[in-house]
């Protein structure tokens, strides 16, 4: 029996938790998913504390492109519910962004890091913007830390991620000064992982500029890569 396919998605900007409600981002998304017809689509939104507005983007642009939509909140923790189950049932989960080293103390607080593996093995897609993107890589760089920084993450993807990377200048020279396999995403831009490698980058404003670059060495600069525009 052949193994499912492991799939991450990094976002570094746009789509609907960035008002942009094209559904440009989230078709592609869908597009990856196991099951086309009515796929399972899971929100966390930890990195802001469950904040309601973002949950009420994601039901509205989510349910608008034929998903069934859930949420899954840490504030407050459903304490009957099932969270590693509703993590593996799930097609798609999309990840907000917000204060990644929180996010992640959090999921380890309850040992969410482990349900999310087991439906990443299993054939979930996993996906998310900003923290939601940083959290899969061995570092990340956040603005979540005074100052900005570079911080450890889950490390299922090699090398350091840097969202916003178009956002705000202090981003690009953080990046160019980590060492090793890099990633650096701007806004409309996400980057497509397969089995831990990077497939592809595309872009879902056709009609923006964006930015893009990758290190694969080390000792190597980081490098221009051109996303492939979505329609």
């Amino acid at each position: 029996m052949t193994s499912p396919k492991r799939q991450i998605v990094a976002i570094g900007g746009g789509g609907f938790l960035m008002d942009d409600t094209s559904g440009v981002q989230e078709r592609f998304l869908l597009s990856l998913c196991r099951t086309r017809q009515a796929p399972r689509v899971l929100y966390l939104g930890t990195a802001n504390g469950d904040g309601e507005r973002a949950q009420l983007k994601f039901y509205k642009l989510f349910s608008d492109l034929g998903a069934r939509c859930s949420v899954l909140p840490f504030y407050l923790y459903e304490m009957k519910r099932d969270y590693a189950a509703t993590a593996r049932e799930a097609d798609l989960i999309y990840v907000g962004g917000g204060n990644t080293p929180a996010m992640l103390a959090v999921w380890r607080e309850f040992g969410f890091e482990h349900a999310l593996r087991a439906a990443y093995d299993n054939g979930t897609v996993l996906a998310g913007i900003s923290a939601g993107g940083n959290c899969w890589f061995e570092h990340y760089v956040t603005d979540s830390v005074p100052g900005g920084g570079v911080r450890d993450g889950l490390g299922w993807l090699r090398g350091t991620f840097c969202p916003h990377l178009d956002s705000e200048a202090w981003r690009q020279p953080m990046l160019a000064a980590t060492e090793g396999t890099a990633f650096g995403a701007g806004e409309h831009v996400m980057v497509h992982f397969v089995d831990e490698s990077p497939l592809e980058a595309v872009r879902s404003a056709a009609d923006k500029p964006v930015m893009c670059v990758r290190r694969t060495a080390r000792g190597h600069a980081l490098d221009a890569w051109a996303p492939r525009a979505l329609t």
